[in-house]
């Protein structure tokens, strides 16, 4: 589905026609084993579900990509939070980071990662792979940064489009005596801008419910209510403004 023209929800990823350039956000590499460490025991599937998603998302993109020299994207770019721990690389972290920036350097031509507030000790493991480490990505009126906080550099301030992750946005919706909770997309402005704010591609857990609770990024202080809902589940649903659904 397109959320913005030239954008393109697929999965839990965003395709920038113009760009050829996918973005995911969030992957938090590492959840179980910091899980662990707090008592809390939970089956390790984090990992091959990420892979699955990751998979399913370039075999969507494969029509796209048969006029490409290559059938490759251009570039992925993971805007931030790839791994979880904040001060250290656990072993789990080493493992499947690598993996991951493999399948994605496998099927495109470059990875860009941009840097979250989770990415402390990020660079051995770009180094490892020769991919450089960004604060921020910015392309043809497209900037995109993780959104724990507000850049103030010029390719900000000129871009037209702003795509960010950090928030988790997810929706909590009843039927009856049972509640789900799903993954979202929000669609907004900020300061006259065009805005997307990604869900998170961590499997484990769902993320901020919209509707309930407050949000932690600089960018949604203000104005949330306007922003408009996609729902992630079997397809991606329009849900409309936040303001219509509480």
């Amino acid at each position: 589905m397109q959320i913005l023209p030239d954008v393109e929800i697929i999965g839990l990823s965003l395709y920038i026609r113009k760009l050829d350039s996918l973005v995911i956000g969030d992957v938090h590499i590492g959840y179980e084993e910091e899980l662990n460490k707090r008592g809390v025991l939970i089956p390790r599937f984090h990992f091959r579900d990420v892979v699955t998603a990751a998979n399913n998302i370039f075999q969507q993109l494969k029509p796209l990509l048969k006029k490409s020299k290559n059938q490759k994207l251009n570039q992925i770019i993971i805007n931030g939070d790839l791994k979880h721990e904040f001060g250290i690389i656990s072993g789990q972290e080493w493992r499947e980071a690598l993996k991951f920036l493999d399948l994605l350097a496998a099927n495109c031509e470059k990875v860009v990662l941009v840097k979250g507030n989770h990415d402390i000790i990020l660079g051995p493991i770009a180094k490892k792979r020769n991919i450089e480490l960004a604060e921020d990505y910015c392309s043809n009126g497209f900037f995109i940064c993780h959104g724990h906080k507000i850049p103030e550099k010029k390719g900000f301030k000129e871009a037209k489009t702003i795509i960010i992750g950090n928030e988790h946005p997810a929706i909590s919706i009843k039927d009856g005596a049972r509640t789900e909770t799903f993954k979202c997309f929000l669609k907004g402005a900020f300061r006259s801008k065009k805005m997307v704010v990604m869900p998170s591609f961590n499997p484990i857990t769902m993320g901020t419910d919209v509707l309930k609770e407050h949000f932690i990024s600089p960018f949604l202080k203000k104005g949330v209510n306007n922003f408009e809902v996609f729902v992630v589940a079997d397809r991606v649903y329009p849900f409309g403004k936040i303001k219509n659904l509480k």
